[in-house]
């Protein structure tokens, strides 16, 4: 956090928006951070995240839709997380579209999804960017608002940095014993 805070100080409002094409949560965050600190301006850093965040998701949904043939070798790894984002469309059809922006490691993979389907171009990036403005004031006030206890929680954890790593062991312990759980087969009886 303290190496985004840094960059972004110094080059500001263009990593901003370079971050935000795709994705930029903890770009607008940090922005936020930033501005409280008096470094940036929190409505100027709130309208580049908005226009980058929204342009980047319309170029990965024109990208799958037009040029599908060029897009699809560089998911033969993710293809689950594909499929995945498929059928969370279909499941919860236009929210997904505002949901995306907030699930980290989908978000990117949404548009791409969305644009493999026949899904109106025009529909899309009307909730799109719509959604991006939501997504821009949540977390570009919020993060404002909350940047004391941001700042409290970063200067406590540099001054004990073995919490972080206790932290990450059981985070990801406990993700793997719940995926161990949830993928095990069911006995049958």
């Amino acid at each position: 956090m303290h190496d985004m805070l840094s960059n972004l100080s110094t080059y500001g409002y263009v990593v901003l928006f370079l971050y935000s094409l795709g994705g930029g949560m903890v770009a607008i965050v940090a922005a936020g951070i930033l501005s409280y600190m008096g470094k940036m301006d929190i409505g100027v850093s709130i309208v580049v995240a908005y226009l980058a965040n929204a342009i980047g998701d319309s170029v990965l949904f024109y990208l799958a839709r037009f040029n599908r043939a060029a897009v699809m070798p560089y998911f033969k790894n993710q293809t689950r997380k594909l499929a995945y984002a498929q059928i969370l469309m279909k499941k919860h059809g236009d929210k997904m579209i505002f949901f995306q922006k907030y699930i980290y490691g989908v978000k990117t993979l949404v548009p791409l999804a969305i644009g493999l389907t026949k899904y109106s171009y025009i529909k899309f990036n009307i909730l799109n960017f719509l959604a991006a403005g939501v997504w821009a004031v949540l977390l570009g006030f919020g993060s404002y608002y909350a940047s004391d206890a941001f700042i409290k929680v970063a200067d406590y954890l540099g001054d004990n940095s073995w919490i972080m790593p206790v932290f990450m062991l059981c985070l990801l312990g406990g993700t793997w014993l719940f995926l161990e759980n949830k993928t095990k087969k069911k006995e049958q009886k």
